[in-house]
């Protein structure tokens, strides 16, 4: 789909995913590499223990199908080399700190000079500019900074991160789409390139669920709670994980139009079994959530429900629980361990791994094929082929060097400034929740004109899920379904009559796009799955995205990004070492899964304008989610080791951890990531007892981690987090305090990026929404109203989008298809 595109991409652990899905999309990626090769070689884990820059597990995961050029940037014939490379290239992707480019000679404008069609993506912890950008940072205090870390881990102890480090994965994804962003503006409309300006904090900060607007909503702060959450106005633990015989589930036991039908059928099977009475098992869970936020069920009693669920579970093991998923129709999944994983029998199904020949490659021979997880989206017209080992360092150098000059057409002109750069594209949106809504939002957020079509019989469970805003509990006031559906025109549809679903179809036969994240067989159960519409609209781009994919045994599993997160391996890596996984805040693939249906989206329409050809795109949220996960994967696959939780502790830092500071929930995140910032912050801290541990060595810190975790917990439990994370910073010491919705919405650099806004919204009034986390230089997105009310755009979509004459959309309304 890409194959027409050149990359270079010169990130290192802090971007490579971003050229790696540009690369398996068909893009021809060179990995510029620095002499001795990139720093990710230097991660680990590595196959048979062994540290060495062939064998890192972190760099396998990130690397295949890409070509390795060694260059040396300061000067001389390789920076020539590097700007001729810049001059026949489409893409750069760089993951530098700000400024550092500059430093080189090779800002910008040098850049733009050399290439003026490159579209030059920055992948940053904080963004290429602001009052935060040049701050000291580790993935752990990214996560204190984004807020994802304020909503993961157990009450009773310090706010968490994922085992395994997600910002600067959660940024690459979010870059890969955004350069394809870019690309569709160029090849489309101007002939120019321009920068991308992604942010790890921004990025991550998806990963809060939209909780992050509480605070500007006037809603209740959500806080940590181990395999669940705390809702503001709710004195409950509101748990979506449970332990059971073997292990642990993650069980949706929540209320509503969409999710009390699967409760009022598992509270039948626990009545069925003993455990409760009929009175219990006959509860209004439509209603539930209201009754419990109004007071007509008291909290007391939802206790007693979960303590009922609780002892229920504890006599089923995972496979029982997760075989009633499918014969009982409820909303349970496993938490499964990267061994459970690989061995998952969907997967084999679904012929998702790929077994890669790694005979004849340096420092790897002898051990036979690795398996590696394989494509993260299924296309019906130009499946994703299995990518080869990466390549060694400086592999392709010579052949890159000889190959001829390569030309990218120059742009006519100045650069056309402003516009969106996605005007013009045409989508319908059938999605729900948030993972495919999400997608759909970036969309329209870059331009494209997005039909949101719901039906007031079905509401969308995020219309019913807390928060809202001013705690006012109306299905028009949910901050979630808001923020996943701003800019979007809202259709009221009852796909149940023939006649809506001929108005669905001619919604499709005006889209350049149809989405959709309903189980396999609703679509298909309508008449609206692709081999039908592709009758109405041969060259349609549509893609399905659900959590286990159009096919395999367990593609029917029906559900949300809690379940998808178990079921897929990162619930295991999120907690502490001595009690069971707690999982990262909320929906995680939900979170993930997006980014790479963005990408396939647009890689799509890109193989559609060269060849005039649409398809089909079957997109596992677990599956593509799994990404994130790929060195755990590899480390068992090769190594024969699953990763465990480990808490906030690295295998390279220290100390490493959040701290208690003072005030009410209140901790900061301080990671020391090498002897220069371990003398500094002894420095700087007050303590004499730390005079005489500023030699230390990091293995020698690692040993004594505890001991120092305990010194610096009596220095910041007595000082407000934002003094600690001033006086670290200053001393560039990597620090940031953990922040929720308060902290986030003052936080400069947020406010820099534009990310919190205000809009105006139907119901409401005004809103507050989540901006873009794409910043395009030329060509920025906008975010001007909320979402749609249910119908709110009916009559304008069948009148000014689809041509309906009156008439024949009155006679629609009195037959009840806008319901």
């Amino acid at each position: 789909m890409l194959s027409s595109f050149r990359v270079l991409d010169l990130t290192d652990e802090r971007g490579q995913l971003c050229g790696q899905v540009l690369a398996d999309l068909g893009a021809d990626v060179l990995l510029v590499e620095p002499p001795g090769g990139s720093s990710s070689r230097r991660v680990g884990p590595f196959a048979g223990d062994e540290e060495d820059g062939e064998r890192s597990l972190f760099h396998w995961a990130y690397n295949r199908g890409k070509r390795s050029v060694e260059l040396d940037l300061d000067g001389g014939a390789d920076r020539q080399a590097f700007l001729e490379l810049v001059a026949g290239a489409d893409v750069l992707v760089e993951s530098f700190d700000p400024g550092v480019l500059e430093g080189l000679g090779l800002g910008r404008d040098v850049l733009e000079a050399a290439n003026p069609a490159l579209v030059h993506v920055s992948i940053t912890a904080f963004g290429s500019d602001g009052p935060k950008a040049g701050w000291a940072y580790t993935d752990l205090t990214l996560a204190a900074a984004s807020g994802a870390a304020s909503l993961t881990g157990d009450e009773d102890r310090p706010p968490l991160r994922v085992t395994l480090p997600q910002a600067f994965l959660h940024a690459s994804a979010d870059a890969a789409g955004a350069a394809l962003v870019a690309l569709y503006e160029r090849e489309r409309r101007s002939g120019w390139g321009q920068h991308v300006d992604v942010a790890a904090q921004q990025s991550h900060s998806v990963a809060t669920q939209s909780f992050l607007l509480s605070h500007p909503g006037n809603s209740g702060r959500a806080s940590r709670v181990a395999g669940g959450v705390r809702l503001g106005g709710l004195d409950t633990k509101v748990q979506l994980l449970w332990p059971c015989k073997d292990g642990q589930v993650s069980v949706t036991f929540l209320f509503g139009a969409s999710m009390g039908p699967f409760t009022k059928r598992l509270m039948d099977w626990v009545c069925e079994e003993g455990f409760c009475d009929e009175a219990t098992r006959d509860k209004d869970w439509i209603d539930y959530a209201v009754m419990l936020y109004d007071g007509r069920e008291p909290i007391a009693e939802y206790e007693r429900l979960k303590q009922v669920l609780h002892d229920f579970f504890m006599t089923k093991t995972k496979a029982e629980l997760f075989e009633a998923t499918f014969s009982r129709r409820v909303l349970i999944a496993p938490v499964t361990t990267t061994a459970e994983l690989v061995h998952s029998g969907h997967l084999a199904d679904r012929g998702f791994w790929e077994d890669v020949d790694a005979e004849g490659q340096p420092g790897r021979g002898g051990s036979g094929p690795v398996r590696f997880p394989g494509a993260f989206a299924k296309f019906s017209a130009t499946p994703l082929p299995p990518q080869p080992m990466p390549a060694a360092l400086g592999a392709h150098t010579l052949e890159v060097r000889a190959e001829p000059p390569r030309a990218v057409a120059r742009p006519d002109g100045p650069p056309p400034v402003g516009g969106l750069p996605l005007a013009g594209l045409k989508v319908a949106d059938f999605m729900w929740v948030f993972a495919g809504p999400w997608a759909s939002r970036a969309l329209a957020d870059l331009g494209a004109t997005v039909v949101r079509v719901e039906s007031m019989h079905h509401l969308d469970t995020l219309r019913t899920a807390g928060n809202f805003q001013d705690d006012r509990t109306d299905p028009e006031w949910a901050l979630q379904f808001g923020n996943m559906n701003a800019g979007k025109l809202g259709l009221a549809l009852d796909l149940s009559k023939p006649e809506a679903r001929d108005v669905a179809r001619d919604l499709v036969r005006w889209a350049d796009v149809a989405l959709e994240s309903f189980t396999p067989k609703a679509m298909r159960g309508l008449g609206l799955d692709y081999e039908s519409l592709r009758k109405v609209k041969p060259d349609l781009v549509m893609a399905s995205s659900c959590l286990m994919g159009q096919t395999g045994r367990h593609s029917a599993l029906a559900g949300f990004g809690t379940m998808a997160a178990a079921v897929s391996g990162f619930f295991h890596v999120t907690g502490w070492p001595d009690r069971a996984p707690c999982g990262p805040f909320g929906a995680y693939t939900d979170y993930v899964s997006p980014r790479f249906l963005l990408a396939s989206v647009l890689a799509a329409l890109e193989w559609r304008r060269r060849t005039g050809q649409g398809q089909y795109i079957d997109l596992s949220q677990a599956e593509a989610s799994m990404r994130l996960l790929a060195p755990a994967v590899l480390d068992y696959t090769v190594n024969g080791r699953v990763v465990e939780r480990q808490g906030n502790d690295d295998v390279s830092f220290a100390p490493h951890g959040v701290y208690p500071a003072f005030g009410e929930d209140q901790w900061v995140a301080i990671a020391v990531a090498s002897d220069e910032q371990w003398r500094a912050l002894c420095e700087v801290l007050p303590r004499a007892d730390l005079a005489g541990l500023s030699g230390l060595s990091g293995a020698a810190r690692r040993a004594r981690r505890r001991e120092l975790d305990e010194l610096l917990c009596a220095w910041t439990r007595g000082c407000p987090a934002g003094e600690v994370m001033e006086l670290l910073q200053r001393a560039g010491v990597p620090a940031h305090q953990v922040q929720n919705t308060v902290e986030a919405f003052a936080d400069p650099q947020l406010r820099h990026r534009g990310h919190f806004v205000q809009v105006p919204q139907s119901a409401m009034g005004q809103t507050w929404v989540e901006g873009s986390r794409l910043r395009l230089s030329r060509t920025p997105a906008r975010v001007e109203r909320g979402a749609p009310t249910i119908g709110e755009h009916s009559w304008q979509v069948l009148t000014e989008v689809l041509g309906y004459d009156e008439d024949r959309a009155a006679e629609l309304a009195v037959a009840g298809v806008f319901e």
